[in-house]
């Protein structure tokens, strides 16, 4: 079972960010699938935290394109990225606390899909529409 399905409303129309946001998603989706594994070894914080590293390095790309092309809307691009990351921090955070029941699968899915989708739309196909 798939956390996030690519879908078409997220693309930016532009074939490399597309394909590197459909990696991204497919990254996720493997680490979610090895958590579902129990054979796998991987544990709820192993897959938040790999979740949180992979988004993290992508993140930290396109905001050193946006920083190396002077982008207008930089600092409101890089706050929508602060947001996704606070929010799995504070997973994190609950998880470590004892608070299991922070993590919530469907939730999780959810929010991740409802955050690429408006983000893609939005941040990543203005950015891309400006660099162009």
């Amino acid at each position: 079972m798939s956390l996030i399905e690519w879908d078409e409303k997220f693309s930016v129309g532009v074939a490399a960010v597309d394909h590197e946001h459909r990696e991204l998603i497919g990254l996720v989706n493997e680490t979610y699938d090895r958590l579902q594994r129990p054979d796998a070894g991987v544990t709820v914080p192993d897959f938040l935290g790999e979740i949180y590293a992979r988004i993290s390095a992508h993140f930290a790309l396109e905001e050193n394109l946006m920083r190396a092309k002077n982008y207008a809307q930089f600092a409101e691009h890089k706050a929508d990225h602060e947001r996704l990351l606070d929010e799995i921090r504070d997973i994190m955070d609950d998880y470590e606390d004892g608070d299991s029941e922070a993590f919530d699968e469907q939730q999780f899915a959810l929010r991740l899909g409802e955050w690429f989708t408006g983000h893609f739309r939005t941040h990543d196909a203005r950015l891309h529409r400006n660099l162009d």
